[in-house]
């Protein structure tokens, strides 16, 4: 996400210090237990987006839903894109990630009334976020070359903070304005390389990520938001009664949630994080196929297991309009994304993906006249057989 041509710290005596916050560059990264442990945090986050969205099963609920999911994304993806380059066992790196958990954890904690008298802590835990972690880069780097670009993306963070905040002070529609207008300007700031007058723009290619590095991280968060799935259908047979409706529901919830991990995980994974290693310009691929794509699976996963609730809730009832929303715009969306994120990378159309969603609309037909559980199983095998698909000879696969 930076200017980044790397810079040799044995240069100038200026540079010792900055030099020394830096991950060694000689080979492959490996993710560390610091930052294992700082993805915690997003796993309560995710939580309660999800819950979120069951309490609010409206289109403006889904809408701020979504919202809060951009917030939360970026937060993350911006300290990931931090520590590809800073070295998290560096006592200095090691405290600034406890510090942005501990206002991670507080914003989580208030996403479930960020609409009502809580906005104020998810707009300041936001701004405090993205701008004291340019702060902390802005000054760590001094003399380094990665610090003109840190006070690049200071300047947009400012900006974008400044309008996180105002949104925590207003109320309605207002509050909802100015939080997107905060994430336009981060995910803006970005397409346009952080230009800013006086400093300049970067450009992908000057983005030296270690990518490898970077797709296990984007990984990590697709199994967290799975992580969500499975403990609500584990939830599910703790009840006092259980019946062969209540199991049937939570034997085609634990099939939906393999074939969403399958479809990920199976093929495209790997082979993405060998294709954004290997590549040339490694910042575009984290900048498109992971920086801006991966949250929409992200929210398709956290769709589908506010579906599973519902539908291990009251498995024999028909489908509300809204869990019919849930239960097949999850898998849609889900599909949407990666379909999307099989095009960037490897510049071919997943075919049995479009068809997957085209599937998923027809059952949308059918909505109002089946069980809930039998739309959910349904979509499940749709999603099931869009994931087998992909071994089917003929069709392109990934390569890293």
């Amino acid at each position: 996400m930076s200017d980044l041509a790397e810079a040799d710290p044995a240069g100038s005596a200026a540079a010792e210090p900055a030099a020394s916050l830096l991950r060694d560059r000689s080979g492959s990264h490996r993710v560390t237990n610091i930052e294992l442990f700082f993805d915690l945090v997003y796993v309560f986050a995710v939580t309660q987006l999800s819950h979120y969205l069951l309490g609010h099963s409206t289109v403006p609920g889904a809408l701020q839903a979504g919202l809060l999911l951009v917030m939360i994304w970026l937060v993350w993806s911006y300290t990931t894109w931090v520590t590809n380059w800073l070295d998290p066992e560096r006592m200095a790196v090691r405290l600034l990630l406890v510090l942005l958990m501990l206002i991670s954890l507080a914003m989580s904690a208030s996403l479930p009334r960020a609409f009502e008298d809580l906005g104020l802590w998810v707009g300041v835990g936001y701004a405090v976020q993205q701008i004291g972690r340019s702060v902390f880069m802005v000054i760590a780097l001094r003399g380094h070359a990665l610090r003109a670009n840190f006070e690049r993306v200071l300047a947009w963070c400012v900006v974008s903070g400044a309008l996180a905040v105002g949104g925590g002070f207003a109320h309605g529609s207002a509050r909802y304005l100015l939080w997107l207008l905060a994430v336009g300007v981060d995910l803006a700031g970005g397409a346009v390389g952080f230009a800013t007058p006086g400093l300049g723009r970067s450009r992908t290619s000057d983005w030296t990520i270690e990518g490898g590095h970077f797709a296990e991280r984007c990984q990590a968060f697709i199994l967290i938001a799975l992580g969500e799935s499975i403990v609500i259908i584990g939830a599910a047979l703790t009840g006092e009664s259980v019946t062969a409706s209540s199991v049937t529901a939570f034997v085609v919830a634990f099939v939906g949630a393999v074939a969403l991990w399958w479809l990920y995980f199976d093929q495209s994974a790997e082979a993405a994080a060998e294709k954004i290693a290997r590549s040339d310009d490694p910042g575009r691929l984290g900048r498109s196929a992971y920086h801006l794509i991966h949250p929409v699976m992200v929210a398709g996963i956290i769709v589908c297991a506010a579906a599973d609730q519902k539908v291990l809730s009251y498995p024999g009832r028909t489908a509300t309009t809204a869990a019919a929303w849930m239960i097949l715009g999850g898998p849609a969306l889900f599909l949407a994304g990666h379909a999307a994120f099989k095009l960037v990378v490897w510049r071919f159309v997943s075919w049995p993906r479009l068809a997957g969603i085209a599937l998923l609309a027809l059952l949308a037909l059918a909505a109002g006249a089946i069980p809930a559980l039998a739309l959910a199983a349904c979509a499940a095998v749709v999603v099931t057989a869009v994931a087998a698909s992909d071994r089917l000879p003929g069709l392109p696969r990934p390569a890293g």
